[in-house]
């Protein structure tokens, strides 16, 4: 059982990830040692903080081995791609694999004899948005029925969203002036609006006053943000954007729960001191990435 996006997965599968994940969070010790004798593989592209740290200690809190692999140093920057996931599937029982292109996921999963989890790459992040409808489910007592506007770039968050959304019955509302190329996924789109659970938005004020969750990103990848080669882009995008950041004044009388992947741009996406109001669950949701890694390792192990 693969994880490449979340438009592969059944409403089960979802629930029963984002179940067990406050049920692990609520009892550590009944699944202390669940994996023992079980690995996890960390082949990462892309820098992170939260993909690494859920992965690699997740995997250790649940009794098991991490290995996490630098792209960079190891033997994928001088061979066949291919050659090399199948060698790393020999060794290991879980692949989580961060790269840079979806396309290199779906080759890692053809030839992987282990599941392979898409740790992030440029169309999707399926174990953030996992993590997500945890928190969600958490602060809310649902998922199904929840309004969520998504504000900023139309990217690889916005699109697992969107395919979660249309899964478990929770509408979400793109503002998105923006979409980043490697993120079009025409398919995904048309198919989530015929549900009825997904639509989109030029007025915020409007869509954040229906909403009861607000939900940003970073306008600029972080692997783009301080390259010279970019510079005229991330301009261009910082000059459009700006009155789409979240703030207080964008937020004044409103109570919806305010939520950010991380690792955020302060004032750029959002406002510093909307990071710690009331209403910001961010680092609520940025811990339960743990979590939310440590039930998917367990659904998939035991799907496999």
């Amino acid at each position: 059982m693969h994880l490449i996006s979340l438009k592969d997965w059944t409403r089960e599968d979802i629930l029963s990830v984002v179940e067990r994940s406050i049920d692990i969070k609520r009892f550590p010790d009944r699944y202390g040692d669940l994996m023992q004798g079980r690995s996890l593989a960390l082949l990462f592209q892309k820098t992170s903080t939260r993909t690494r740290c859920a992965g690699e200690i997740g995997m250790t809190q649940l009794g098991g081995h991490s290995l996490f692999l630098d792209w960079g140093v190891t033997n994928f920057v001088l061979t066949d791609f291919q050659d090399e996931i199948r060698v790393l599937s020999d060794y290991v029982d879980v692949i989580l694999a961060r790269l840079l292109k979806h396309s290199d996921v779906i080759r890692a999963a053809e030839v992987s004899s282990v599941p392979v989890i898409n740790g992030c790459c440029d169309r999707y992040h399926p174990t953030q948005i996992l993590a997500d409808l945890m928190t969600i489910q958490e602060k809310l007592g649902r998922v199904e029925g929840v309004k969520l506007t998504y504000v900023g770039i139309h990217n690889n968050v916005c699109n697992s969203l969107i395919a979660a959304g249309a899964k478990v019955g929770m509408e979400v509302t793109v503002v998105a002036p923006i979409t980043n190329p490697a993120a079009v996924d025409d398919a995904l789109f048309e198919e989530a609006c015929r549900t009825g659970l997904c639509r989109t938005s030029t007025r915020l004020s409007e869509a954040i006053a229906e909403s009861d969750v607000v939900y940003t990103d970073t306008w600029v990848d972080m692997e783009f943000f301080g390259n010279p080669e970019f510079e005229s882009e991330k301009q261009r995008r910082i000059e459009l954007m700006q009155p789409y950041q979240l703030n207080n004044t964008v937020m004044e009388g409103h109570n919806a729960l305010v939520m950010h992947c991380l690792p955020a741009h302060r004032g750029y996406e959002i406002s510093g001191e909307l990071m710690h109001d009331p209403r910001s669950i961010v680092f609520e949701q940025s811990e339960n990435r743990l979590y939310g890694m440590k039930g998917l390792v367990v659904q998939i192990m035991r799907e496999t």
